[in-house]
């Protein structure tokens, strides 16, 4: 009688030992007798003892770092690349069924990928367009990764390391772009300084009396400004209808 208490014991024990809980985030992908049977879970489920096996997957967004690929550009520069990776498993059954290890193979093309991506572009397009290339990396990597049921989310450079020459040089092309903007916009006021200079003295052409009024009205904003005696040398135009006044009253 107590021996057979312990087979039933043993028996349920052993029926038991098949209930698993998943957590909402994964599921179990399940072969009996080495076929494949499906993926199950959330919740409670059942493996057949010593008949399944079940391998867990895990269904939210992995983020895996990119390490850093050694990139020679379009244009020839040497440099250091890395990036960061947002997948998740869509399939999970063809994530274990279709490739070894999933993690390893998505890392393993992703650094690949970046590698050639960057090589095809110049540092210019890196620098400038890098939301462009990210998405490119994003198209290129989902398109290898969708057979094995990983859906590519989102891919990023996090870092482009330059030579310290190669930063020199572009410190140096900066500088010298800032001074070329300098000089067109000094250039630019000179022009537009001496247009208005050219329309100031056409009009001061046509009339006479504004030449001395100008002249009078800097003679004024002189003496204000400076309280030491100050020599102004007075036109001759100034004085010219004195002059005529007088000698119109002489007999």
């Amino acid at each position: 009688m107590p021996g057979a208490l312990a087979a039933v014991f043993v028996v349920i024990l052993f029926l038991v030992s098949g209930l698993k809980v998943l957590r909402e985030y994964e599921r179990a992908v399940v072969f009996r007798l080495g076929r494949l049977a499906g993926a199950r879970g959330p919740g409670i489920i059942y493996i057949i003892p010593g008949v399944e096996k079940a391998v867990r997957i895990d269904l939210r967004t992995i983020t895996m770092d990119v390490p850093s690929q050694d990139v020679i550009t379009k244009d020839n520069v040497s440099l250091k690349v890395n990036a960061v990776l947002y997948f998740r498993v869509v399939e999970p059954s063809r994530a274990v069924v279709e490739v070894e290890n999933y993690l390893f193979a998505t890392s393993q093309n992703a650094q690949t990928t970046l590698r050639s991506v960057c090589g095809e572009a110049e540092l210019d397009q890196l620098l400038a367009e890098r939301e462009k290339i990210n998405a490119h990396l994003q198209t290129i990597i989902d398109q290898h990764t969708e057979p094995w049921g990983i859906k590519v989310v989102q891919v990023a450079i996090k870092f482009i390391d330059l030579p310290e020459e190669m930063r020199r040089a572009m410190a140096r092309q900066a500088e010298a772009e800032r001074e070329r903007r300098a000089k067109v916009i000094a250039a630019e006021g000179e022009f537009q300084a001496a247009q208005r200079l050219a329309e100031a003295s056409a009009i001061m052409a046509r009339e006479p009396i504004a030449l001395q009024l100008r002249y009078l009205q800097t003679l004024v904003e002189v003496a204000s400004e400076n309280n030491s005696t100050t020599i102004f040398p007075i036109p001759i135009d100034i004085l010219r209808p004195f002059i005529l006044g007088a000698q119109a009253k002489e007999p």
